[in-house]
């Protein structure tokens, strides 16, 4: 197992008194993202019990007056080996997310935590580079994270934590992968709008990691 980071988890009397809350209030100025307690946009009911566990464990982020978060899904009709193949590979992004151009990697690169990788975006996004650092790689639970911490772009502060979970129903076998983020909002911009944003990246991303692993098992079929 490669080094990790603890994630935050929320008490369970926290739990209980936020219950029919959207966020749990830490302080005036900071609160706790509450995504364990709203079904994502791509889970069913039954996935989302499933797997409230693991987004309690490591989707839940300290969110700060002037910051804003979100969770998203996608179900993946690949096993969760082919997908964690893809998701895992910080030096090769460009494999699923849109809008990256180009990647490299620093000097001594051992996809270990600390590792940086310098991305180039493609024209026509508010945005020309971004440098992101590895932050959380565990390969037995299947969950990593990586922040921003330079370049040329209007994601201030942004911190992202995906991780993949195997799901059996009746005999039926299917991944859900989850992806969590919180990140600054741009000065003159609203939130709903840095949401609005933040989220349809994500879900492309998403959307195409989905195609890619789904390829990848019709062609070794």
């Amino acid at each position: 197992m490669m080094e990790k980071v603890e994630p935050q988890t929320l008490t369970m009397e926290q739990q209980q008194q936020d219950e029919k809350e959207s966020v749990v209030e830490s302080s005036s100025d900071e609160i706790l993202s509450a995504h364990h307690l709203t079904l994502p946009p791509g889970l069913t009911h039954d996935e989302f019990e499933d797997l409230k566990q693991a987004i309690t464990e490591f989707h839940v982020y300290r969110v700060n007056s002037g910051q804003c978060s979100s969770l998203l899904a996608q179900r993946v009709h690949a096993p969760l080996e082919t997908v964690w193949s893809v998701v895992r590979c910080f030096d090769k992004p460009q494999t699923y997310k849109h809008f990256i151009k180009s990647c490299s990697v620093r000097e001594n690169f051992s996809m270990t935590i600390g590792d940086l990788r310098d991305v180039t975006v493609i024209s026509g996004l508010p945005a020309t580079t971004s440098t992101e650092r590895l932050d959380l790689l565990d390969d037995d639970r299947h969950v990593t994270g990586i922040s921003i911490i330079g370049g040329e772009h209007r994601l201030r502060n942004y911190r992202s934590v995906t991780n993949v979970h195997e799901v059996e129903r009746e005999g039926t076998i299917w991944t859900v992968v989850l992806e969590s983020y919180v990140v600054d909002v741009p000065e003159g911009n609203t939130e709903e709008d840095t949401r609005l944003f933040a989220d349809t990246v994500v879900k492309l991303n998403l959307q195409k990691l989905a195609s890619v692993c789904e390829s990848m098992v019709r062609e070794n079929v």
